[in-house]
C-alpha cells in the first residue's frame, strides 16, 4: 500500500535506538510512529523556545502595546 508520507532514514545511538524501542513498545506502537510523534514534539518545543525569545525581546518597558483584535488584523 502506498503511502503520501515521507520516508527519512536517520542512524540512531545505540541508546537512543533502545530508548524508542522501549517507549513504542511500551505505547504499544510501532517503532517508527513513536519516532515521529517524539519529532513532532521536539519542533513543537523548538517553535515554543523561538516564540518565547520573540516575546521577550518586545516585551520591554515603554514597549508599544496592541490590542488583541487588532493583533489578529
Amino acid at each position: 500500500m502506498a503511502t503520501t508520507k515521507r520516508r527519512l532514514n536517520i542512524t540512531l545511538a545505540p541508546e537512543l535506538e533502545s530508548a524508542i524501542m522501549r517507549i513504542a513498545k511500551r505505547d504499544n506502537v510501532p517503532e517508527a510512529t513513536k519516532a515521529a510523534e517524539l519529532l513532532t514534539f521536539a519542533i513543537n518545543l523548538e517553535e515554543d523556545i523561538a516564540l518565547e525569545t520573540i516575546a521577550r525581546v518586545r516585551d520591554t518597558k515603554g514597549s508599544k502595546l496592541i490590542n488583541h483584535i487588532d493583533a489578529w488584523k
